[in-house]
C-alpha cells in the first residue's frame, strides 16, 4: 500500500473540496434574464428572483413566469417608483402584492421580520423581490438565508452576490446578521 505525502494529501483534499463546492454552487444557480421593463433580473431557480426598477407593464411577464407574488422594497418617494400602479398591475395579473418600503438610511425595525414572513408564506412562493437596482432585494434575501434557513454566512453571501448584492448593502446585511439571532 502506498502512502501519500502531506502535500499530495492536501492537494487531493483541495480537489475534492473544489468538486464538492462546484456541486453546491451549481445546485443554487442564478440565471440573469433580460425582461422588458425591468432594469436587472436575477432568478434563483424557481425559488425567488431579485430585480431592479420594475415598471407596471413588466408585471404580466413576471406572472407568466410562474411567480405568485411581487415584493416591492422601493419607497414611494423614490424617483421612478410607481408603487400604486405596480400594485394594481400585480393584482390584475392574479398575484399577491407586498410593499415593504426599505430606507437604507433608516430601515423600519420590523422590515426583516416582515420580509421573512412574506417571502416564506407558501401562498407567496415563488416571489419576485425588487427595489431600484436589486441590492436591497439581495441583501434581505441573504439575511433570510442565514437567519431563517440557517445557511452559513459564506454560502449566503455568494448567493446574494450572484443575485445583485452590492458594496453599499453588503455591510448592512452582514451587520444585521451579526447582531441578530437566527430564527428557530
Amino acid at each position: 500500500m502506498t502512502t501519500m505525502t502531506p502535500i499530495l494529501r492536501l492537494s487531493s483534499a483541495l480537489v475534492t473540496a473544489a468538486a464538492f463546492m462546484g456541486v453546491v454552487v451549481s445546485a443554487q444557480q442564478v440565471v440573469r434574464k433580460d425582461i422588458p421593463g425591468i432594469s436587472t433580473f436575477a432568478q434563483l431557480e424557481t425559488t425567488i428572483a431579485c430585480g431592479g426598477s420594475t415598471r407596471p407593464e413588466a408585471i404580466e411577464a413576471i406572472g407568466k413566469m410562474g411567480f405568485k407574488s411581487v415584493i416591492n422594497l422601493r419607497l414611494a418617494s423614490e424617483e421612478g417608483a410607481q408603487v400604486e400602479a405596480e400594485g394594481v398591475a400585480v393584482r390584475a395579473a392574479g398575484m399577491k402584492y407586498v410593499h415593504l418600503p426599505f430606507s437604507i438610511q433608516s430601515p423600519d425595525p420590523k422590515l426583516i421580520e416582515d420580509f421573512i414572513a412574506a417571502v416564506t408564506r407558501p401562498a407567496n412562493q415563488p416571489a419576485y423581490v425588487h427595489c431600484a437596482a436589486g441590492g436591497r432585494a439581495a441583501s434581505l434575501w441573504m439575511i433570510k438565508r442565514v437567519l431563517a434557513d440557517h445557511w452559513d454566512e459564506e454560502r449566503a453571501l455568494a448567493e446574494a452576490n450572484a443575485l445583485g448584492l452590492n458594496d453599499r448593502l453588503r455591510p448592512f446585511a452582514l451587520n444585521y446578521i451579526h447582531l441578530h439571532p437566527r430564527v428557530p
